[in-house]
């Protein structure tokens, strides 16, 4: 795989700094049983780091000592570490909003009995991809057979209530390009989505998010493979909005990688850009150390979540 570092440090984006924390977004681990193109995460079934049971509990400390209201669990496929349902109910004990970032086949995998179910008792709200609404694009982006798993998920977390209204039982999608290209304009999107997804299989969800394919990872190295590097970088950066730069996650978000370690995003956590401060900023020093107006590091990439509508985790920054 290509490096794409040594591409992105040069970088004219703005200074940004720090507003008050409060989403401590947290990475159990890279296995994961699909292996998409456009993950930037370069997550798989091949790889192994997992979060150990001593960093699960500092997330918890943190979560209660800091008064830190969110908490969004990612992976690879999250519920895939052994400790996910633990970590889930504690933090849901303390009153926390818990966030799952869901591929929804990992419902059918093994071990995974009675997911669904568990997500619905502790109210998870599950944010779950699906990059498009026609089996063709789904399964060419992220394995054959994935759409139809994907479809039969969705329907699973519907008869469960998620994404109906009154149900308490949150259920977003998260859209990204299938190529080298912004996405589409996320309300527009949605009513896309919603219409086709309840005509042809009657689901029903709440968003739709869509996100910018960052220039990192898997993607950022097929990009360099295809000659396309330099021409996606270009387009992010015409379509910059300073509007989008005031308003990006990291401001409110910290990431948190399977060691504990800390990052500004998760894009961050991938490229190895670790959080400004003394040494290596670990879990552990959110137990005594306020993060609120410190320096975010930023790079070339920094501009895919600024360009055009803007991106988070949260989908669109402009609506």
């Amino acid at each position: 795989m290509h490096a794409v570092l040594p591409l992105l440090q040069v970088t004219g984006f703005p200074t940004l700094y720090r507003g008050k924390l409060d989403t401590l977004q947290v990475n159990l681990g890279y296995r994961c049983n699909q292996s998409c193109l456009h993950c930037h995460v370069n997550a798989g079934s091949n790889r192994m780091e997992m979060m150990d049971e001593e960093a699960m509990e500092l997330v918890l400390q943190v979560l209660a000592v800091r008064g830190i209201g969110t908490l969004d669990i990612t992976g690879g496929a999250p519920e895939l570490h052994h400790k996910f349902r633990y970590l889930v109910g504690k933090a849901n004990a303390l009153g926390v909003r818990v966030i799952d970032r869901c591929n929804l086949t990992i419902l059918f995998e093994q071990g995974q009995d009675g997911l669904a179910e568990f997500l619905a008792h502790y109210k998870v709200e599950v944010v779950a991809s699906l990059p498009c609404y026609l089996l063709e694009n789904v399964d060419r982006q992220r394995g054959e057979g994935v759409f139809d798993k994907s479809i039969a998920a969705l329907l699973q977390l519907n008869a469960l209530g998620y994404g109906r209204e009154g149900s308490g039982l949150t259920l977003n999608l998260i859209y990204n390009p299938q190529g080298p290209s912004l996405p589409p304009d996320q309300v527009t999107l949605q009513a896309d989505y919603k219409r086709e997804l309840f005509g042809r299989y009657g689901i029903v969800f709440d968003q739709l998010f869509v996100i910018t394919n960052m220039p990192i990872q898997r993607f950022g190295s097929t990009l360099i493979s295809n000659g396309e590097f330099s021409n996606y970088m270009l387009m992010l950066k015409n379509n910059f909005s300073a509007a989008n730069a005031r308003n990006v996650m990291c401001r409110n978000l910290v990431s948190v990688d399977w060691q504990g370690y800390l990052y500004d995003c998760d894009f961050n956590q991938q490229l190895g850009l670790a959080l400004p401060g003394e040494g290596r900023p670990h879990l552990r020093d959110l137990l005594h150390t306020d993060l609120q107006g410190n320096l975010i590091r930023v790079a070339d990439h920094c501009h895919g979540c600024a360009a055009g509508q803007g991106s988070s985790c949260d989908g669109a920054l402009q609506n």
